[in-house]
């Protein structure tokens, strides 16, 4: 059974930084792609892809942290990062990793990040 450990969130300040982990239980290549999704407790808010990256390395981020996010990954440690700076109040949510095999989607527990001031 694939297992996703997410670490790194807490609280961050208007226009700081948090650096999201995720570590996998095994080698990142086996997965077609990775991500991170987000899911807000405010009205309204919809559960959002805020970044993936594919197994060759391809890249792709939500237009709301286009700038913003970075989401990179260390092979050797079997882990995707996701780099968040400038940080806003939008991007409280709790933040989940995705890793994605043919016919199969396996998520982690969430990590949950704050922005207050």
């Amino acid at each position: 059974q694939v297992q996703l450990v997410e670490s790194g969130g807490g609280l961050g300040q208007p226009g700081g930084s948090l650096r999201l982990s995720c570590a996998a239980s095994e080698s990142i290549f086996r997965f077609n792609a990775m991500g991170w999704y987000r899911q807000a407790t405010a009205p309204g808010r919809q559960r959002e892809l805020v970044a993936a990256i594919t197994s060759d390395g391809s890249t792709t981020y939500a237009d709301s942290v286009k700038g913003r996010f970075t989401i990179s990954r260390d092979i050797a440690k079997n882990t995707v990062y996701l780099q968040m700076n400038s940080l806003q109040f939008e991007d409280t949510a709790a933040y989940y990793c995705i890793a994605d095999r043919t016919g199969n989607r396996y998520w982690g527990q969430g990590t949950q990040v704050t922005v207050s001031s």
